[in-house]
């Protein structure tokens, strides 16, 4: 396929999320004297999900999600702390986490020579971009577009109408986005009129009705689709 513009989804597409996500959750309840157990972990990191969900679907504002996401699974483990106090500690010790999946770095620093690379992504404007950037990957993106400091998110139409609108010389012919999420990345995309790319790694069965054009399973798939040797 033929494009020039191609939108990069970061967490659990670029940077491994989840390896970062319990770095730092490990990180704070040992800081905070807590315990953190499996239980614990799986609790929140489903919680965590149905928050993250209920604001790609407009249900509830961004903020909710980091005002809640402590406090509710402290009242979950009847635990007697603060969940705005762990919440920032979270976030700092987030954002110290790049850990890169596998091939990313050599797969963009590959493209960034031959296409325009954004980033489009729902995640915190001051963590996304640390992350980014201590990973190596920020040099190879002409733009990044987080959720934060634009009002919308993924899957929102208004979302990816700002970003064709930052881009020059955009066309959505010439434009396709990869993620992992079938909710926000692929949906957006077949929204905003654009081909999609799923990056499924694990293989899960798509029950969606969500169909991207393509789908890969590492990173490096990428290449022949773009047909790049």
């Amino acid at each position: 396929m033929q494009k020039k513009f191609l939108l990069f989804d970061v967490d659990h597409t670029l940077l491994d999320f989840a390896t970062s996500e319990k770095k730092a959750l490990k990180k704070c309840f040992e800081a905070f004297k807590l315990p953190f157990t499996d239980e614990l972990l799986a609790w929140y990191l489903a919680h965590n999900h149905k928050l993250w969900t209920s604001y790609e679907k407009g249900i509830i504002p961004r903020e909710a999600i980091f005002e809640t996401r402590f406090a509710d699974t402290f009242l979950e483990f009847s635990m007697d702390a603060d969940g705005t106090l762990m919440e920032n500690a979270y976030r700092q010790a987030l954002s110290e986490g790049c850990d890169l999946i596998e091939n990313a770095l050599a797969l963009i620093e590959k493209l960034s020579k031959t296409h325009e690379l954004y980033i489009v992504t729902n995640g915190l404007a001051s963590t996304q971009e640390k992350r980014l950037k201590d990973s190596g990957l920020s040099p190879f993106f002409k733009g990044v577009f987080v959720s934060e400091a634009m009002g919308f998110q993924k899957p929102m139409i208004e979302y990816f109408d700002y970003c064709f609108q930052h881009i020059p010389g955009f066309q959505k012919e010439e434009a396709i986005i990869i993620g992992d999420s079938l909710s926000s990345d692929i949906q957006g995309g077949i929204r905003a009129g654009i081909d999609t790319c799923w990056f499924n790694p694990a293989k899960i069965i798509n029950d969606t009705p969500f169909q991207p054009n393509y789908e890969i399973t590492n990173l490096l798939e990428l290449l022949p689709l773009l047909e790049i040797n």
